[in-house]
């Protein structure tokens, strides 16, 4: 139910530019895309909110959240030659940046291509070869010849953000999406699903949904999303680092094609305990594939969201995703559909009652 709108949300979203700092052009998308739910919304830093039908404002808030926003560079200065010196926009490998093509966005809104480089091993010598890559050492190359005529011909200038250049495609046959930014693209398309999937349904709960910006530089737009909504509950949607191509069998607990993961715990929050219980017996009981996460490391939106007010119970979302915080991601479908699952599941059996109900 839904496949073809879904696919659609991913696609025009994961294809959509929009590294932190510079998500106006996916939050425009995205009020296109969720705006018919509800009342929709945009402030000042280009958080998406929407609030839906049926809001009535004295009874369980629940904030729904995904980020808008993708790794990305940003031109850090324009060299004599025209090459383009960058910084990063969220958190990179550097190994992984080089011989890749990438969109610069120029003085008129134009995204033009341009390649990443480095120095070529023939001019590199034995120590360099192995001493490892730092961003200052990657430059972007857009065509230009030099300084004047990439600031005049091709229009770049100063602080342009930069975005992976990369078009999604679905390999039907084994359920597989290929593409860009499935962190969190991926999880704002299931987002929308849900709306979706929800619309013209009476819930005996109010839902706000927050799609926030620059999660990949510190969760700043959810801190304002959550002293906007006042949520008394929060789910949060994320495309979440796979682990099944690197990690012993005994040891992947996110893998590709097993559903939807709740994580236990990460670096910046402990997952309420009664909540997650509430939502693996949830799981179960509708026969929805989920998965269990206990991370050493990594953050998402909740971190800023569990903490605000007298302490929001949230829980987290992910999307299984291979090759996270690089130009390239696969993950499968019906993931997605399992978070979409999920989440329609829990609003339908969420009311006045349900933080009583969420002990350990």
């Amino acid at each position: 139910m839904g496949k073809k709108e879904l696919l659609s949300y991913i696609q025009r979203l994961s294809d959509a530019y929009g590294p932190s700092g510079f998500e106006h052009e996916v939050a425009a998308l995205t009020l296109e895309l969720a705006g018919p739910y509800g009342e929709s919304s945009v402030d000042c830093m280009q958080n998406v909110y929407v609030k839906r039908e049926g809001f009535k404002g004295d009874r369980l808030r629940v904030q729904l959240d995904a980020h808008l926003d993708e790794i990305g560079l940003i031109v850090h200065s324009i060299c004599e030659d025209g090459m383009l010196r960058i910084m990063t926009l969220g958190s990179w490998v550097p190994e992984r940046i080089p011989a890749h093509a990438f969109r610069v966005r120029t003085l008129d809104g134009h995204w033009i291509r341009a390649i990443s480089v480095s120095t070529p091993p023939h001019y590199m010598s034995e120590n360099e070869k192995h001493h490892g890559i730092t961003i200052e050492e990657i430059e972007l190359d857009v065509g230009a010849r030099n300084r004047v005529e990439a600031e005049e011909a091709f229009g770049v200038y100063i602080a342009a953000p930069v975005a992976p250049d990369v078009t999604f495609a679905y390999d039907e046959k084994n359920d597989l999406l290929f593409g860009k930014a499935f962190d969190c693209r991926i999880g704002c398309a299931a987002l929308t699903e849900t709306l979706r999937r929800l619309d013209g349904e009476e819930l005996a709960c109010d839902v706000v949904a927050a799609y926030s910006v620059q999660e990949e530089v510190g969760g700043r737009g959810a801190v304002v999303t959550a002293r906007q909504v006042e949520a008394d509950l929060a789910i949060v949607f994320e495309g979440t680092p796979a682990d099944d191509y690197f990690e012993h069998p005994d040891q992947t607990q996110t893998a590709i094609g097993r559903g939807a993961m709740l994580r236990h715990i990460d670096r910046t929050m402990i997952t309420h305990p009664g909540f997650q219980k509430y939502a693996l017996e949830l799981a179960r009981k509708h026969n929805i594939p989920v998965q269990e996460g206990v991370r050493r490391g990594g953050g998402t939106n909740g971190a800023p969201i569990h903490t605000e007010g007298a302490g929001i119970p949230t829980i987290v979302i992910g999307i299984p995703v291979r090759y996270i915080h690089t130009h390239y991601g696969w993950a499968k479908l019906c993931d997605v559909e399992a978070a979409v699952a999920l989440a329609t599941e829990l609003l339908r059996s969420f009311d006045d009652s349900t933080l009583d109900k969420l002990v350990y």
